[in-house]
């Protein structure tokens, strides 16, 4: 009988390989360099499939030169049929048809890998970067059957329809998502006022509260990509989705509080302070890594 990659995927355990599917950003900081920079950092293994080029820096995206959704399938096939995924993370996805493309590409290539979905839908500075005609499009085809989603507020107003304003409205989005097919649902808590940040994660088996003081800094350039790769690799290398989430909480803030002071906007958060503070990175990680 032949083995299937999928088979030897299960046969070998996590191994911290984590395909990433989204954009990339000229200045660094946010999209698949700060997704690879987080998935390395962490202990795993980061495998791309660009769908996009955007020109941007600190102050804002000037451009976006998207990839031909058949070059992004090819992608993924690529490294699925040889290196293979432990687990796979969305970004940015452009438009209709290349999230179309990406869903059909998952159900075909990859229908039991954990998938963790960044709705991407605004950058920090506030340019758009998914079109409305893609937003149904990822209510209907992403979300279903996704292991993870992390909206931040706005981003889980618009596909929920729920106002989120607070707690309650997090709790209220993050129930919505887990009803249109979603197994868990992380509703960020930055874009909510209040001198505490509180992320709401809500699985089928109930909800859990992770929260911290607002820290006052304009280094939040690539934040939700970072939070949610960071996920996906613990996710990766065997930690349960609640010790995922922390372990990446607490690597963003640190890599928030060291940020380098790059750019003259929303500038990049520091994702190799494990690699000059080894010492601080194993204690963080042996509070999270798998029994």
């Amino acid at each position: 009988m032949t083995q299937t990659k999928q088979d030897t995927q299960k046969q070998d355990g996590p191994r911290g390989r984590v395909l990433i599917v989204a954009g990339s950003d000229s200045g660094g900081g946010a999209g698949i360099q700060a997704d690879i920079k987080t998935v390395t950092a962490l202990g795993g293994y980061a495998a791309t499939a660009i769908t996009a080029l955007t020109i941007q820096n600190t102050l804002g995206v000037s451009g976006v030169v998207a990839t031909p959704p058949k070059a992004v399938r090819a992608q993924m096939e690529a490294v699925l049929k040889d290196i293979g995924a432990d687990v796979l993370k969305t970004g940015m996805l452009g438009d209709k048809l290349l999230v179309e493309t990406i869903a059909e590409a998952f159900e075909d290539l990859a229908r039991t890998i954990p998938r963790v979905v960044d709705p991407v839908m605004v950058a920090t500075s506030g340019d758009v970067l998914l079109p409305q005609g893609a937003v149904d499009a990822v209510r209907r085809l992403m979300i279903p059957g996704a292991t993870l989603v992390t909206p931040n507020a706005p981003e889980a107003e618009v596909l929920t329809g729920k106002a989120v304003d607070g707690i309650n409205g997090q709790r209220r989005a993050a129930e919505k998502l887990l009803e249109m097919g979603a197994r868990a649902a992380l509703v960020k808590g930055g874009h909510v006022p209040g001198d505490v940040i509180v992320d709401v994660l809500a699985t089928q088996q109930g909800e859990h509260f992770f929260d911290g003081p607002r820290i006052d800094t304009r280094a939040t350039h690539g934040t939700g990509c970072t939070l949610a790769s960071g996920i996906a690799a613990g996710i990766a290398r065997g930690l349960s989705l609640t010790h995922a989430v922390a372990l990446s909480r607490a690597f963003l803030v640190e890599a928030i509080q060291r940020a380098p002071g790059l750019g003259q906007g929303n500038g990049p958060v520091d994702h190799g302070w494990p690699s000059r503070d080894p010492e601080a990175f194993a204690t963080l990680f042996a509070k999270w890594r798998p029994a």
